[in-house]
């Protein structure tokens, strides 16, 4: 679950969302990733960072460049975690008939 929580945590900053949404199409390096997005190629290489340290995101020289990729597996299998969260849950919610919360006074 702790995995679960790391990947969920990268992709929940709106800039590397983007960064996975723009690597789904097509390969970029660095610097058109920050032209796209209309931010500095340090940011870029920091949300990058974090999106690689949680395996969604995997880099490949290419010349002077890296070019970055998703990692279309792992990202499936986030999907398919979130999917199946619901088994972390039983049905023991509250309510008056199961006499855990207390009934209104008339």
């Amino acid at each position: 679950m702790e995995e679960l929580l790391t990947k969920l945590k990268a992709l929940s900053d709106n800039t590397r969302l983007k960064l996975v949404i723009l690597l789904l199409n097509n390969d970029y390096c660095g610097k058109a990733l920050a032209k796209r997005l209309s931010v500095s190629e340090s940011a870029v290489s920091q949300h990058l960072k974090v999106l690689r340290e949680a395996g969604l995101v995997k880099g490949e020289k290419r010349g002077y460049w890296v070019h970055y990729s998703v990692n279309k597996e792992r990202l499936k299998e986030i999907a398919q975690q979130v999917a199946n969260l619901e088994q972390y849950f039983e049905d023991d919610g509250c309510s008056v008939e199961k006499e855990c919360c207390p009934k209104e006074k008339s």
